[in-house]
């Protein structure tokens, strides 16, 4: 007979699976040294790395290490978190096709932000009905020279406000590039179900017939190129790269003079009553940052207006102090109003700790001065009593 032999241990199914803690601790220290070793860039094998890290995050949708590492490295270094949090985004947003026997592909997921004013607000249930309006809408990015001649663009046809945009992130945005990449690719229809489902009804208050609106807005695309076409090569000396990017913003200006009409036309079945502004289109998170920055401005010029209204204070005969200040978990960029030394109001908005807080205070002197305060300045705190110290006349660039 057989010796009975002990059984061996069952092997477990259940795969140890990556520490997101020690993910996010990587992809901070990887961008640490990258920053301090001035390697952002270069193709360094660090830099390689942390792409390598980035896009195999972004492939198993773990947001959770992304965000987290953004997070934790605001807390360790502004610059590294800039440019960690760009890595990402743009690798979220763009994504290479690969075939055998052809030529290499790109697609990038691009926005273009708007204001749009009106009275009563727009209607969803009105946008994007006129079929010749939206076709002609989508010819002119190519057209205009805002994509190549040789690239295919695609709008979605729906328009999205700026909630739509922030529920879309890292790992969805990731997967909605694949989904439209195989669509743009297939020679027959492909399901897109993560593009739809990021196609959601407008939040806010609704407008009055009457009222007057203004509402930020996004158009939502996708460029797919050769990865090799000649007309998206930025030259590499610096005259050169700021020629290339002053001719592209050129025709970027010239569109949108000529699709101000179509989009008119795409938006409300009275065009003529619409006003629209655009920011400029970039990729998909920068050109969402650049519409939540111009709206969170906008808001905070109408705050000043009001302060000073109350106080029947014209804009011309205020003085205003910028600062910034430390807010605890965030800076705070703070606007002291005066009558002459008399304090009239006070404004705080809270800032990202990795922003550049010397761009955020000039860009808030800009803002005011363009408005037509007649005094800016800056100052490094104020006292309790709220009078500056060590104010400076802001000088306008």
């Amino acid at each position: 007979m057989p010796r009975n032999k002990r059984p061996l241990p069952r092997k477990s199914n259940n795969t140890p699976q990556p520490n997101p803690d020690a993910q996010l601790r990587e992809l901070s220290m990887l961008a640490l040294t990258v920053i301090e070793r001035g390697e952002a860039g270069t193709d360094s094998p660090r830099e390689e790395e942390l792409l390598t890290l980035v896009r195999r995050a972004l492939r198993r949708k773990h947001d959770e290490v992304l965000y987290g590492a953004v997070e934790f490295t605001k807390l360790s270094d502004p610059d590294a978190c800039r440019y960690l949090r760009d890595r990402i985004e743009e690798e979220a947003a763009s994504q290479r096709i690969r075939r055998e026997g052809a030529p290499e592909l790109e697609i990038d997921a691009f926005l273009v932000p708007l204001f749009v004013r009106s009275i009563g607000g727009l209607k969803q249930d009105q946008v994007f009905q006129d079929e010749a309006a939206f076709d002609e809408l989508v010819r002119s990015f190519k057209r205009d020279g805002l994509e190549s001649e040789q690239a295919s663009v695609v709008l979605v046809r729906h328009l999205y406000d700026l909630e739509g945009v922030n529920a879309i992130t890292y790992g969805t945005l990731h997967e909605i590039v694949r989904e439209a990449a195989g669509s743009m690719t297939s020679k027959k229809p492909t399901p897109v179900p993560l593009l739809e489902a990021s196609m959601r009804g407008w939040s806010g208050e609704d407008f009055a017939p009457d009222d007057e609106a203004m509402e930020l807005r996004f158009l939502f695309g996708f460029s797919l190129k050769r990865a090799d076409d000649p007309f998206y090569e930025v030259p590499e000396d610096e005259a050169g790269s700021e020629a290339y990017f002053d001719a592209r913003m050129e025709r970027y200006r010239a569109w949108t003079q000529r699709a101000a009409p179509l989009l008119k036309r795409c938006f409300s079945s009275r065009p003529e009553a619409l006003e629209v502004n655009f920011l400029y289109q970039d990729l998909f998170f920068g050109a969402r940052a650049q519409g939540a920055d111009e709206l969170a401005m906008l808001v905070s010029l109408a705050e000043v207006n009001h302060v000073l209204g109350k106080h029947a204070l014209a804009l011309e005969d205020a003085r205003a102090v910028v600062a910034v200040l430390d807010g605890g978990e965030n800076a705070l960029l703070r606007t002291n109003l005066y009558r002459g030394d008399e304090l009239v109001g006070t404004l705080d908005r809270p800032i990202d700790l990795s922003a550049d807080l010397g761009e955020e205070l000039d860009t808030m002197c800009e803002a005011l001065l363009s408005f037509g305060v007649g005094v800016v300045e800056t100052a490094a705190d104020f006292t309790e009593e709220g009078q500056p110290e060590g104010a400076e006349r802001f000088a306008s660039a």
